[in-house]
């Protein structure tokens, strides 16, 4: 067993594991995490093959999020998620990160709760079956610069959300700003940030048009009523419930905290 940097040679390997795990992350999810941290993404290999896998994004040098935190099948139960958690904080110690941040499922969360993490607040994940949107798509601008999310979020996530934006973006000043992109199993909706629930049902309908023939998945704050039920309206169902969780290593310093009512749709559970 070797515990190494996760490079972008082993791509394949890692998107076996997601696929594996029925989640909708792609090759291409896989190569923007590694050219946002290259040196923060970490694997088990067992017989030169990638058997496991946790990544760690820093923003700002203070606050890190932790994802893909991932096993195959055959190698589940031997403590490989662990080895890793334990092997990217002490990484994320090195750097001099404040505070890490998660997503947990419930088989990953007694793990994070072990490792001292607590929770914070849930995280929703909500579906929609392909088929029920046939209708042009509404023409709207990509004119922003995201200063929307720095001020919710926290800190700066400009460098991901520039690369969340090739794919497909619309927003300005006043409306706010949404990002979809394709993944393994469906279309994902976010981050989504508008200065009124009327803007986003725009984003909504953007979303929806360019996306027929897709499952559509969105992963918001459940506290946010106004986005719960923008999600009723176009008739997605709530299919996962997960809890944001936070870890200091810094006893006293902490990062500023995220403003869940300024989200209608979170960047990712590897995001954040």
């Amino acid at each position: 067993m070797v515990i190494r940097t996760l490079s972008i040679l082993d791509v394949p390997q890692a998107n076996k594991l997601s696929n594996l795990a029925g989640w909708n992350q792609t090759k291409r999810d896989w190569l923007r995490i590694l050219l946002l941290e290259p040196e923060g993404c970490f694997c088990i290999v067992m017989d030169g093959c990638v058997v496991a896998t946790t990544t760690a994004i820093r923003y700002e040098g203070r606050l890190a999020w932790i994802g893909m935190v991932l096993t195959h099948p055959d190698y589940r139960r031997l403590g490989f998620a662990r080895l890793l958690m334990e092997h990217a904080l002490r990484w994320l110690r090195a750097q001099d990160i404040a505070v890490v941040k998660l997503d947990a499922t419930d088989d990953g969360r007694p793990l994070y709760a072990s490792l001292g993490f607590t929770d914070d607040c849930a995280v929703e994940r909500w579906i929609r079956p392909p088929g029920l949107s046939k209708h042009p798509v509404p023409v709207l601008p990509c004119d922003t610069e995201f200063e929307m999310d720095r001020a919710a979020f926290g800190l700066s996530r400009t460098e991901l959300l520039n690369l969340l934006r090739e794919e497909t973006c619309a927003g300005s000043p006043e409306l706010g700003f949404a990002i979809c992109r394709e993944g393994a199993l469906g279309s994902y909706f976010g981050p989504c940030l508008a200065t009124s629930q009327s803007n986003a049902r725009h984003f909504m309908d953007w979303f929806c048009a360019l996306h027929p023939d897709r499952q559509l998945i969105w992963d918001l704050f459940p506290q946010h009523q106004k986005a719960k039920d923008l999600a009723t309206e176009f008739h997605f169902l709530a299919r996962r419930s997960l809890v944001r969780m936070g870890l200091s290593l810094q006893p006293g310093v902490t990062t500023p905290p995220t403003n869940p009512q300024a989200y209608y749709a979170i960047a990712g559970f590897e995001y954040g």
